[in-house]
């Protein structure tokens, strides 16, 4: 875990990321099934890598410990590379589309084309300012909003997408029960925060 840390752990997930995309296309061949199969493995991985980043802070507040500490101290990278994993995924989408532009469609509505590309220009300009430089730039107030903004943003983009897909996949409500859980988590730390500051 020690060298899992900082930029080196972005570039190692990065690197497993394009590696597995890879091998999944290389042995499907560049067909629609196996784009498909890279936007299921790209769903999850950036739906982990996001749960991760997203409970960080709150989990080392209310159990402070070796796992949670380096969660919470690599929350940045561990964002950056959930949008490596994402641009893959669109990636793949793009693929898909091109394709069979016929299929891609019918399972895809204007809404979604909205909606999703408010979370890509979210992740895009969140992971251009996780960078020194381009954060002291923008400053920390305006910092904090767009991070704020695109985190519950994409959170409760995760939490459409899946919940919709329930009725055809009860398996789609553990990544539901899941975000509602951290939601939770996140809340009770922020109140216990909220009464430690209050108090001193």
């Amino acid at each position: 875990m020690n060298k899992l840390t900082g930029w080196n752990l972005t570039w190692t997930l990065a690197l497993a990321l394009g590696a597995g995309s890879a091998a999944i296309a290389a042995k499907m061949g560049f067909t629609v099934e196996a784009m498909q199969a890279v936007i299921r493995f790209t769903a999850r991985t950036s739906f982990i890598l996001f749960c991760l980043a997203f409970s960080a802070a709150a989990l080392y507040r209310l159990w402070p410990g070796a796992w949670t500490r380096w969660q919470r101290q690599n929350r940045r990278y561990l964002g950056v590379a959930f949008a490596v994993s994402h641009l893959i995924h669109a990636l793949a989408l793009l693929a898909f589309a091109r394709l069979d532009p016929v299929l891609f469609h019918a399972g895809n509505g204007a809404g979604m084309f909205v909606t999703g590309g408010i979370a890509y220009l979210f992740i895009l300009l969140m992971a251009a300012t996780s960078f020194d430089r381009s954060a002291a730039w923008l400053g920390p107030r305006a910092w904090r909003v767009l991070h704020v903004a695109g985190v519950h943003y994409i959170a409760l983009s995760f939490l459409v997408a899946f919940g919709m897909r329930v009725p055809a996949g009860a398996a789609y409500a553990i990544p539901v029960a899941v975000l509602l859980a951290l939601y939770a988590v996140r809340a009770v730390s922020w109140v216990r925060e909220s009464r430690r500051l209050s108090r001193q």
